[in-house]
């Protein structure tokens, strides 16, 4: 991906794609690579990249900021549109989301309009609108719906099998063309999770630094459940999910801001996300994301909030406060920047006092165990989902990419207390979280408040979003008053002069070893490793276990571990991935990729619930234990 692009809606590179002639459809992939490190020429919003002596592709932006139409994207060469510059380009730019491919006309005329990179990494403002936007009946999907889904489940198991090598350029193109139809379809939820989809395979591709394989094992796990289910006319509506611009009027409301979250995204946005709780206990956000990337995430920590009268930036707000009336609420928590909104600023809470406090009063055990009851909800994922945590740590020390950290307990017994990771929200190094890690991880036995972000996939781990004093002012942060009794870890940097002396700080007894990790040591490692080779490798590669042997072995040590539905589903699906029919002649057939996908279905959401169940147990307190 050529991050200097704009993005383009998920159709319009589909269709380029498909004028493209079998033989320049070979070219494709190869060309894509090459393209996504040429100069971009910018002329205000306009892009040009020089692809060879006779050729020049021009992008032409819309107000969204993104290529909606097939018109805004020429090629001076004599075989355009249909020529593979145009193409290249187009599929070396960043996937656009459904916000920035919407109506012009939807957009607010004033604040907060911003297109989104996608609901797993970040969402921006755009537009308000009083109607929900989940369009399936009582009686399950409609006759368009279960059409589209069908087309989707049929995109995504042509990717599933091919894996991210033969996943290129046109197997992608097929998947983002079924993502469009989803989306006029009314499809919200398995379009979005097509788009996570498409943009995983590409950053697997490309060996980008930030590229997770369990992420895209994730998404396509997401993609086929849903699909599946709608293809089958599942009348349950969250499987069509709601378009996240869809905005609802949500009266007045009174908020607090509590810390800043910085975006950088694998698709070209970068960002900030304010959270804020409302005197009711309800968490929304402020968000102000766009494309731009890592500069942009930078400056955007004092960029002007635009809601109501825009005389707050996201710094202020993050410790002050608003008093919002004829305040418009999407479905994920995000406060719109209608023409009716208006907002006064507040002097802001401590988190030692009303609504803010109330967030510490919990034991971690109990915060834990009540968000991962609400159980994985794709569409609220990223830097606008769900609520936060707080709680009151001593750091006892650090292992590997985490620090150690015990629950402070009402009474001060620091021994008793749960025993919890920390780990870095994000990595990025021009992001202020690593140093600040560094620093704490230098201080054994100093007392933090923390605010921070559960996750749901490793084991009694927090991913810290700010830190502050605990109450009492023993062994703790020494924070300048400007900031208002917290430190915001992406943006604000931690010097010596914000810790006590070391002669300060008690000595506290760590672990003699790492604690356990389950999620890392039980033995569904093997199913695990078989369910993302099948996704890095393809078909083929999951086959091996049924060719070399181990098939049974592997199998056998799951058995006798007690997984016996998880040996089961790996014999099922390494033959499934060898099976091979042959005609009347004695000749191969083509494999039927239906079938396979469902079977890797099937192991994928049985690990899935098993690991999370698994990661429930780590949260239980000592007591519990």
């Amino acid at each position: 991906m050529n991050a200097e692009l704009p993005p383009v809606a998920p159709e319009v590179v589909a269709a380029a794609v498909e004028q493209l002639t079998s033989r320049l459809r070979k070219k494709l992939d190869a060309t894509i690579e090459t393209y996504t490190t040429l100069p971009v020429t910018t002329d205000g919003t306009v892009r040009r990249l020089r692809c060879g002596e006779d050729a020049e592709v021009t992008l032409t932006p819309g107000p969204s900021g993104a290529i909606t139409d097939a018109a805004q994207a020429e090629c001076s060469c004599l075989l355009a549109p249909r020529c593979l510059h145009r193409a290249a380009v187009l599929g070396a730019a960043p996937v656009a989301d459904s916000d920035a491919v919407a109506d012009p006309a939807n957009q607010p005329s004033e604040g907060g309009a911003e297109p989104a990179p996608g609901p797993e990494e970040s969402a921006g403002e755009s537009g308000t609108s009083d109607t929900d936007a989940t369009t399936a009946s009582p009686a399950g999907p409609t006759a368009a719906q279960v059409a589209a889904a069908a087309g989707l489940w049929t995109a995504a198991a042509a990717v599933l099998a091919a894996g991210v090598p033969g996943a290129g350029a046109v197997p992608q193109a097929e998947l983002l063309r079924a993502a469009h139809t989803a989306r006029l379809a009314g499809l919200h939820r398995a379009e979005a999770a097509a788009l996570r989809v498409v943009r995983a395979l590409r950053a697997a591709r490309a060996r980008h630094d930030g590229h997770r394989l369990a992420d895209l094992v994730a998404g396509l796990r997401e993609l086929l459940l849903t699909s599946g289910l709608l293809a089958a006319s599942d009348p349950d509506p969250a499987l069509v999910g709601t378009a996240r611009r869809s905005y609802r009027p949500g009266g007045s409301l009174k908020v607090h801001g509590v810390c800043r979250e910085p975006v950088i995204s694998a698709t070209g946005y970068g960002g900030v996300v304010t959270h804020v709780l409302a005197d009711d206990g309800r968490w929304f956000s402020v968000s102000d994301v766009k494309p731009g990337g890592p500069a942009r995430a930078r400056g955007a920590a004092t960029a002007t909030v635009a809601l109501g009268s825009g005389s707050l930036d996201h710094a202020q707000l993050s410790r002050g406060g608003l008093l919002i009336s004829g305040a418009t609420l999407s479905p994920d928590g995000r406060l719109g920047a209608g023409k009716g909104v208006r907002a006064t600023p507040l002097t802001g809470l401590s988190w030692t006092s009303g609504p803010l406090a109330r967030l510490f009063s919990r034991p971690l055990a109990q915060a834990a165990a009540a968000q991962l009851a609400q159980g994985e909800d794709p569409e609220r994922a990223g830097p606008q989902a769900g609520e936060l945590i707080g709680c009151d740590v001593v750091v006892v020390g650090a292992a590997e990419d985490h620090l150690l950290a015990r629950e402070l307990t009402p009474h001060g017994a620091d021994a008793e207390g749960l025993l919890i990771r920390l780990v870095p929200a994000n990595g990025h190094p021009d992001l202020a979280h690593a140093a600040n890690f560094r620093k704490l991880a230098s201080r054994p036995g100093l007392r933090l408040r923390v605010v921070g972000r559960l996750d749901p996939d490793r084991a009694a781990t927090l991913r810290p979003l700010a830190v502050g004093p605990v109450p009492d002012g023993t062994a703790t942060l020494l924070l300048p008053p400007e900031w208002a009794g917290h430190a915001d870890l992406g943006y604000d940097r931690l010097e010596g002069a914000h810790f006590p002396p070391p002669g300060e700080l008690p000595p506290v007894e760590g672990p003699t070893v790492l604690p356990p990790d389950p999620v890392a040591e039980a033995p569904l490692w093997r199913l695990r490793r078989l369910v993302e080779v099948a996704v890095s490798g393809g078909r083929r590669a999951a086959a091996e276990p049924a060719r070399d042997g181990n098939r049974a072995s592997g199998a056998a040590a799951l058995r006798r571990s007690g997984f016996r539905t998880a040996a089961d589903l790996a014999d099922a699906l390494a033959a499934e991935a060898d099976r091979r029919g042959r005609d009347v002649f004695g000749r191969t057939l083509q494999a039927d990729p239906d079938g396979y996908a469902r079977v890797w279905l099937s192991a994928a959401v049985y690990l899935s619930g098993t690991e999370r169940a698994l990661v429930e147990a780590t949260w239980q307190g000592p007591a519990a234990a």
